[in-house]
């Protein structure tokens, strides 16, 4: 059954915005609690803590804090289920160790069941019933709403939302409407993509939207740099007109990301109500934003950095492939270190190496002369559709997903649901051997 997210703006009052942030402080100690007894225990004892332990533990441990009888219980087990997650990402090689996190760095809390909350609404505003918090007036409009399953309340920037997961059948998840086209897709940072389908080239300009901006942070932070700043190596706290000063900039940085995702979602729909195929790169953020070693162009890199975190290369690659796999097409990563999009000749398949200052394509074998984007952009679209010359087209090599191959597969650390059954084939086994023991001999 396909799921979706939709996200709601809260708008708590006076005594229900103290409650919301006392139970967000209540689990945020519960999360450096179990992280803390996880690495004392295999310390000390040299014994590995799991979660099952750990929330089998919850009714002491509210014995213990009797303030945690105010919270859901399967609030308190979902973020127990986070401090595992951390854990298990930390033991595949995924993640770094995990770390106690301040009130500044913890979101919120989850309701992974259909307890403790309720919401009274058809996807365009309404209300959020919390049990022991009451009911908060939401503003938002999902674009698919379906039977609500799960709720997590977060707290960004000084405003409460509520992100709600809901099932959708088959026909309320195909409502994207999309065309036949097929197209391939280039990243850039001068345009932020080139677009062909083999006989109409596009280009989408990088909207800038960091760099139109940088001058007024670069200002408040100068204002920031005046006032007196938190020490909390020496507990001092910051003053009040240092935590308006950043307020200011948060709330210029966030405009920035919000007109940012606004535009992402605005270029991703339109490609998909056209074409039903997409080819693109397979892009790695992390690696190409990596900063530079010294004396290796250290400030040209950085400006390069900022041009790709400013477009949101991840943040547009991803709107586009959960847009086309929803309105029901094909999305293709092309393997980028095999075929190599920029220096391929889309007309007779030829490689020659060129630098980032050649901005036109011209291949010494065919003479056929492209904008060097445009030229990319093709031999993906002509790879993918198992078109490019010298080329054999394999999608076990690319990342291919579409709406019948469900979703990409990563690795989980497993869901509520999975604990549960591990915990019951757990007692199960523990029953199935009292009786072997206790039962009479049948020789």
């Amino acid at each position: 059954m396909p799921v979706r997210r939709a996200t709601f703006r809260l708008y708590p009052n006076k005594k229900q915005s103290a409650i919301l942030r006392y139970h967000r402080k209540l689990h945020k100690d519960l999360y450096n609690a179990a992280v803390s007894n996880r690495f004392t225990q295999y310390q000390r004892f040299a014994h590995r803590v799991d979660y099952i332990e750990q929330q089998n533990s919850l009714p002491a441990f509210k014995e213990v804090w009797p303030e945690y009888k105010e919270c859901n219980c399967m609030t308190l087990q979902a973020t127990l289920k986070r401090v595992d997650y951390a854990f298990q990402r930390w033991f595949k090689g995924l993640g770094k160790r995990p770390r106690y996190k301040s009130i500044r760095h913890y979101s919120g809390w989850t309701y992974p069941s259909k307890t403790g909350w309720k919401v009274h609404t058809t996807g365009d505003n309404g209300y959020l019933e919390l049990a022991k918090i009451g009911s908060i007036q939401m503003r938002g409009k999902a674009r698919n709403w379906g039977t609500p399953t799960t709720c997590t309340i977060v707290y960004r920037n000084g405003k409460w939302y509520a992100s709600i997961t809901v099932n959708l059948t088959e026909l309320q998840a195909a409502a994207r409407q999309t065309d036949f086209g097929a197209v391939g897709i280039d990243f850039g940072c001068k345009s932020a993509l080139a677009i062909t389908d083999g006989e109409n080239h596009s280009f989408v300009e990088a909207p800038k939207f960091l760099r139109n901006a940088e001058k007024k942070i670069k200002h408040l932070s100068k204002d920031k740099r005046r006032k007196v700043a938190p020490l909390r190596k020496k507990k001092q706290k910051g003053s009040s007109r240092w935590k308006k000063a950043q307020a200011r900039i948060s709330k210029a940085t966030r405009k920035v990301a919000n007109q940012r995702a606004n535009w992402v979602h605005q270029v991703a729909t339109e490609i998909v109500r056209c074409n039903s195929f997409v080819a693109t790169e397979k892009l790695e953020v992390s690696k190409m934003t990596r900063k530079a070693q010294k004396g290796k162009r250290k400030k040209q890199k950085a400006g390069l950095n900022k041009s790709i975190l400013d477009v949101g290369f991840g943040m547009l690659r991803s709107a586009i492939e959960y847009k086309v796999v929803e309105a029901g097409g094909v999305f293709v990563e092309v393997p980028t270190r095999k075929v190599k999009p920029s220096q391929t000749c889309p007309n007779c398949g030829h490689q020659h190496k060129k630098t980032l200052d050649q901005r036109v394509h011209k291949c010494s074998e065919c003479n056929f002369e492209m904008d060097r984007d445009l030229a990319a952009a093709l031999v993906m679209l002509l790879w993918a559709q198992g078109k490019l010359p010298g080329f054999e087209t394999s999608l076990v090599d690319a990342d291919a997903t579409s709406s019948t191959s469900g979703t990409r597969k990563r690795k989980q650390a497993g869901s509520q649901k999975q604990l549960g059954q591990l915990k019951r084939q757990k007692s199960a086994t523990k029953l199935t051997g009292l009786d072997a023991k206790t039962s009479p001999s049948t020789k």
